[in-house]
């Protein structure tokens, strides 16, 4: 996968990379990771997060980009194809995170095109993800970067209600 983009601020250069993830990132990611489901309130257990990073690393289904700046991941997108009813492909683009620290840098809206790219490579015929209706920050991108299709989600419990929602 191509490295993406440099960004410019005031006097120097900070250089991003959006590289899929590798073995050697598992510990900035799980840290991101675990940041990512406390900022949606989800608790997991540690096998969880072993499980999904073992399944990232096998492209089990999904796949896993990190972007890098001055060495260190600071940001992370998890995505998947899968089949569709009227097209052939379709890219679910399910977590992205970047944190706190980096952002304003254009790092998320990097991760997004990351992930369009690997889409549009793919065939798929359309990418989207969903956010929180109260994540205003993120929508603010999102507003810029694609558009709202106007669907509400709802969520049928399989399991346990007490769990809390899946996500």
């Amino acid at each position: 996968m191509p490295r993406f983009g440099a960004l410019t601020r005031s006097r120097f250069v900070t250089q991003i990379e959006v590289l899929p993830l590798t073995a050697s990132d598992r510990g900035e990611w799980e840290a991101l990771a675990r940041a990512y489901k406390a900022f949606y309130r989800t608790d997991l257990p540690d096998s969880a997060y072993e499980d999904t990073w073992q399944r990232l690393l096998r492209r089990d289904g999904m796949r896993g980009l990190g972007a890098r700046t001055d060495g260190r991941l600071v940001g992370i997108t998890h995505f998947l194809f899968h089949t569709g009813i009227w097209s052939p492909s379709a890219c679910y683009l399910e977590d992205l995170f970047v944190e706190p620290a980096a952002r304003g840098r254009g790092i998320a809206r990097m991760l997004i095109e990351a992930v369009a790219e690997q889409a549009r490579t793919e065939g798929a015929g359309r990418l989207y993800w969903l956010t929180h209706e109260t994540n205003a920050t993120a929508r603010t991108l999102y507003d810029k970067v694609a558009a709202r299709s106007g669907f509400v989600e709802y969520e049928y419990p399989l399991v346990n209600q007490s769990a809390g929602p899946a996500g």
